[in-house]
């Protein structure tokens, strides 16, 4: 089974049976974690950019560990050590990536939308890792799986979500995603 879209760009665009997909594939990945060789190569011969325009420790650190233990080759890209300080824009960045034939795209950028313009200049997958105030939807999908590990399933639960969601990019998403997946959100 395949997800029904290239890109990740945010919990709006995937379909239910897409959620339910990415969580059961979680669910066997962890299990990798109790092996003492904690790496398969799944994606082996697969370049994976992580282009960093926002600081992040977990989900970047995240990300990069991930994509070692499933053999992927990546490049790190951050804002700060790069010619973005010059004056080089996100158009220019797209250039030099499609320069690098990458297969794969992870962005963190303070601008809403920034990944939908990247998915539509770039042949690569793009992976959102958070934009703007927009969505961060891998941070949703990871919510999704502790709540379905600790409860047994998303369908029926009632979900409280406290804090300042007007600006949370994070609880946007963990609403659309637990909507779609049956859950009540209060």
């Amino acid at each position: 089974m395949q997800l029904s879209t290239k890109h990740l760009l945010g919990i709006r665009d995937l379909a239910p049976s897409d959620i339910q997909l990415i969580l059961d594939t979680a669910s066997q990945f962890k299990e990798v974690l109790q092996r003492p060789i904690k790496k398969v190569p799944t994606l082996r011969d697969v370049t994976i950019v992580n282009l960093f325009y926002e600081n992040s420790t977990r989900t970047r650190i995240s990300f990069e560990l991930a994509e070692k233990r499933l053999s992927a080759d990546t490049i790190n890209f951050t804002a700060s050590g790069s010619s973005v300080s010059k004056g080089e824009t996100l158009l220019d960045t797209v250039n030099n990536i499609l320069s690098m034939k990458v297969d794969m795209v992870v962005m963190r950028h303070s601008a809403s939308g920034a990944p939908h313009f990247l998915a539509k200049h770039i042949p690569a997958a793009i992976v959102n890792a958070g934009d703007g105030i927009n969505e961060h939807p891998t941070q949703a999908l990871l919510d999704a799986f502790s709540m379905r590990e600790q409860r047994g399933k998303l369908e029926g639960l009632k979900v409280a979500i406290i804090g300042d969601i007007m600006h949370s990019r994070v609880a946007l998403s963990n609403i659309y995603l637990l909507k779609k997946m049956g859950a009540e959100v209060m």
